[in-house]
């Protein structure tokens, strides 16, 4: 197999899924850091939309989350979608829906006002009761970790460290979604899938860290945070 290299921005969350598909799959990467501030020539190049991530496959260049997630799926191991045709789609179709978290989480963390974080917390909240009576437990099939579980970790872990800052309510009576978080978060492959300061990065980046270049003011979420 060919040298695979990931170019990341080390707290997005669609760079993770990737991660963690690798993980999973036992394939060994190298991964490399772009400022999405200041892009790099070469990445905008190899980038068709100018975002990460991009997987590099050899001299082959791969691009868009889902996209990358179901080749990692389809070329390594063991296949993490179902066998069966009809659960396999029926999974490809609960992803899509699970990416609604990832919009109304990134408000969660950029919002500037109280009232705007609650609206999309509770954006998030409605995307989570539609996946809680899916969830068999304790991830998304079972015991066993499936390609649902890489796409939807990245959104839900971050939704619970902006729960840990405010009490917004995205869980609270969801037992089969916060059983899922709980359990996915201790998964060695998503813990493995970020910088080791990744929940340090998270706070920054609340207090208005975008990136090296760029400085913002604090989101709602950040001016909670302690000084």
């Amino acid at each position: 197999m060919s040298k695979i290299r990931l170019v990341s921005f080390d707290l997005c969350p669609f760079v993770q899924r990737s991660a963690i598909a690798l993980h999973e799959k036992g394939v060994e990467y190298d991964i490399e850091y772009v400022d999405l501030a200041d892009k790099p020539g070469w990445f905008l190049e190899k980038s068709p939309l100018g975002k990460v991530p991009i997987l590099e496959v050899g001299d082959a260049v791969l691009f868009e989350s889902a996209v990358i997630c179901e080749y990692l799926d389809e070329a390594y191991g063991e296949p993490l979608h179902p066998r069966d045709p009809l659960e396999r789609a029926r999974d490809r179709a609960w992803i899509v829906v699970s990416e609604g978290l990832g919009g109304a989480g990134y408000m969660v963390m950029v919002g500037g006002e109280e009232e705007v974080v609650r609206k999309e917390a509770a954006k998030a909240r409605g995307v989570l009761e539609r996946l809680e009576g899916e969830i068999v437990g304790p991830l998304w099939r079972g015991d066993a970790m499936c390609v649902v579980d890489c796409a939807a970790a990245p959104m839900l872990q971050r939704l619970w460290w902006a729960e840990e800052i405010v009490d917004l309510g995205i869980f609270s009576g969801l037992e089969r979604c916060t059983s899922w978080v709980k359990s996915l978060m201790e998964r060695p492959s998503v813990q493995r899938s970020t910088i080791p300061e990744i929940r340090e990065r998270y706070r920054a980046y609340l207090r208005g860290d975008r990136s090296p270049t760029s400085q913002t003011e604090a989101s709602w979420l950040g001016r909670q945070l302690p000084a």
